[in-house]
C-alpha cells in the first residue's frame, strides 16, 4: 500500500519497491515505475498501484476421474505480474488518493481467475484418466499439465501475468473409497507381514534344527572320541600289560638262567666236592685196610671219645680186650726185635 500525505493542496506518495505505480492525468500515462515517489494533484490526478512480488495461491479443488470417483487436490501456485501496465488495463487497481488503498479487490479477482483456470485444466486431465492411475501418477502429471496450461494460456499472457510454479501436494480420494482402495493393500501388508512372520517361525525353527543337529554331531563326536579314548585306553593297557608280562618272562627267564647257572655252578661243587670226599674216603679205607684192627680200634675210640661230652661208665668185654691185648704184644715183640736187630 501507498503512502500518500497531504500538503495544502497538494500530495506526496511514496511506494514500496514491490508495488508498480501507474500516474495518469486527464487520462494519459504520465509516470510508471517500482518505488516511485512523486507530487501530484489529487483533483486531477488518477494512480493505479500494481504489487509486481510473487503471489502464492492456495488450490482446493474437487474433480471426477474418468470411472466417475471423486477426489480432492490440494496444492499451491505461484504467479507474478509480467506487464503492470498491461495487467491495470485489464484490472483495477486504481488507489484511493487520500489513504492509498485499492477502490476495488484486484488481487481477489486476479486470484479467482488463475485457480479457476487451474481447476479447469486439473479436471480436464483427472476426467480423461482411470481412478488409479490418478492416484499413482497425479500429483506430477497435474502439476506440468497445469502448469504448461497456464504458461501457454494467451488469456494469461495478454493480462500480463506469469505463473511461477505449480505445487500439488496431494490428490487424495473420498474417505470411503480410500478406506476401500486401502483394503486390499492393508490385507496385502497383513499378508506379506503373515509370511514375514511365518518365514522368521520357520528360520527360527530351522536354526533350532541346526543347533540341535549340531548338539548331536557334537555329542556323536564327543561318543566317537571317547570310544576312541577307551579303546587307545585298552590298547594301551593291552600293551602295557603284554609289556610288563614280558618284561617279567625276560626276568624269569633271566631268573631262571641265573639260577640254572648258580645250580650248575653248585651242583658242579658240590660233585667236585663229593668226589674229593670219595677219594680221601677211598684213600683212608685203603689206608685203613693195611692198618691193624688193634690200631683202628684205637682210632675209633679216641674219635668216639672226641664225640662224648662225658663218659659214666666204660665197660670193656673179654672178645675186644684179648686180641687188643695180643696185638699189643705182639706189636711189642717186634719193636723189640727190630730195635735188636738195629744194634
Amino acid at each position: 500500500m501507498a503512502d500518500i500525505r497531504s500538503f495544502v493542496l497538494v500530495r506526496h506518495l511514496r511506494a514500496e519497491s514491490s508495488s508498480h505505480v501507474l500516474l495518469y492525468k486527464r487520462g494519459s500515462l504520465v509516470k510508471s515505475g517500482r518505488g516511485l515517489a512523486f507530487w501530484f494533484f489529487p483533483m486531477t490526478a488518477s494512480i493505479a498501484e500494481v504489487p509486481v512480488d510473487d503471489r502464492e495461491l492456495p488450490l482446493a479443488m474437487r474433480a471426477r476421474s474418468s470411472d466417475f470417483q471423486d477426489v480432492t487436490v490440494q496444492g499451491v501456485l505461484t504467479y507474478r505480474v509480467i506487464d503492470p501496465a498491461a495487467l491495470a488495463e485489464h484490472v483495477d487497481f486504481s488507489i484511493d488518493t487520500q489513504r492509498g488503498v485499492h477502490l476495488e479487490q484486484p488481487l481477489e479477482k486476479i486470484a479467482l481467475h488463475v485457480a479457476q483456470l487451474a481447476q479447469q485444466h486439473a479436471s480436464e486431465w483427472i476426467g480423461r484418466t482411470p481412478l488409479r492411475e490418478v492416484l499413482r501418477e497425479g500429483p506430477a502429471t497435474v502439476r506440468e499439465r497445469v502448469h504448461a496450461a497456464l504458461a501457454s494460456d494467451e488469456g494469461i499472457a495478454q493480462m500480463g501475468l506469469g505463473v511461477a510454479s505449480v505445487r500439488i501436494s496431494s490428490i487424495a480420494p473420498t474417505p470411503d473409497l480410500e478406506r476401500a482402495l486401502e483394503a486390499p493393500m492393508r490385507e496385502r501388508i497383513q499378508q506379506e507381514a503373515d509370511e514375514a512372520a511365518f518365514a522368521r517361525r520357520a528360520l527360527a525353527v530351522e536354526k533350532e534344527r541346526a543347533i540341535q543337529e549340531n548338539e548331536l554331531q557334537n555329542q556323536i563326536e564327543l561318543a566317537r572320541r571317547e570310544e576312541q579314548l577307551i579303546s587307545q585306553r585298552g590298547a594301551n593297557g593291552k600293551r602295557q600289560a603284554t609289556e610288563e608280562a614280558e618284561a617279567k618272562r625276560i626276568a624269569s627267564d633271566a631268573e631262571a638262567a641265573r639260577l640254572r647257572t648258580s645250580s650248575d655252578a653248585q651242583a658242579a661243587s658240590i660233585r667236585a666236592v663229593d668226589g674229593a670226599k670219595v677219594e680221601m674216603e677211598r684213600e683212608r679205607m685203603a689206608i685203613q685196610k693195611e692198618v691193624p684192627p688193634a690200631v683202628l680200634a684205637a682210632l675209633a675210640a679216641r674219635e668216639l671219645a672226641t664225640k662224648l661230652q662225658r663218659i659214666d661208665h666204660l665197660h670193656v668185654g673179654a672178645d675186644a680186650l684179648g686180641p687188643m691185648l695180643t696185638e699189643l704184644a705182639t706189636a711189642g715183640t717186634r719193636a723189640l726185635e727190630a730195635k735188636n736187630q738195629a744194634r
